[in-house]
């Protein structure tokens, strides 16, 4: 695990700065909904109510807008997709980017299920570990060293998700 020693300064681990994995969670809607709304939460946020609709492209545009209002998520940090969902019932998948890509994220819960039909169920699973990269969080500036392989890396763009180039002719 890196070890940040001051501001902006050194970090140092074994192996090379990775990339880490951004978190997939799937969001399951079961049984046979035929309205309402649900809620949904995430690191104590919750979203406003969500109508439930049986035209994927509405649903999922729905479900990504409520999740990016919350300010635990923001604007740009996820995106919701259909997995194997057919007129609003099945699973739709939520990956983590932006601010909160390559880093390990609370699971989001179901906060409300207000959907009216025939015993409709909602449930949140992560599908995809994230897993944070290293030296996630590193100022630009900030040099990293391989202490396994004896590199030398340079953090050449901003926090949350630098990019690590070796410095000079390192082999």
């Amino acid at each position: 695990m890196p070890v940040i020693e001051g501001s902006g300064g050194m970090l140092s681990g074994a192996g090379a700065p990775g990339a880490g994995t951004s978190e997939v969670q799937t969001l399951t809607i079961g049984g046979t909904p035929t309205g309402g709304t649900f809620q949904l939460a995430f690191e104590g946020l919750t979203t406003a109510a969500i109508p439930w609709s049986n035209v994927n492209a509405t649903l999922i545009a729905a479900i990504d807008a409520a999740l990016e209002a919350l300010a635990s998520i923001g604007t740009g940090n996820v995106v919701v997709a259909v997995g194997t969902m057919t007129a609003g019932i099945g699973t739709a998948t939520i990956t983590f980017g932006g601010s909160l890509a390559a880093k390990a994220v609370a699971t989001i819960a179901v906060a409300n299920n207000s959907l009216t039909g025939t015993s409709p169920t909602l449930a949140v699973a992560e599908t995809t570990p994230g897993v944070d990269a290293a030296g996630r969080g590193a100022a630009k500036g900030t040099l990293y060293t391989d202490v396994t392989n004896g590199v030398l890396y340079i953090s050449t763009a901003a926090a949350p998700t630098p990019t690590w180039v070796k410095v000079g002719l390192q082999s």
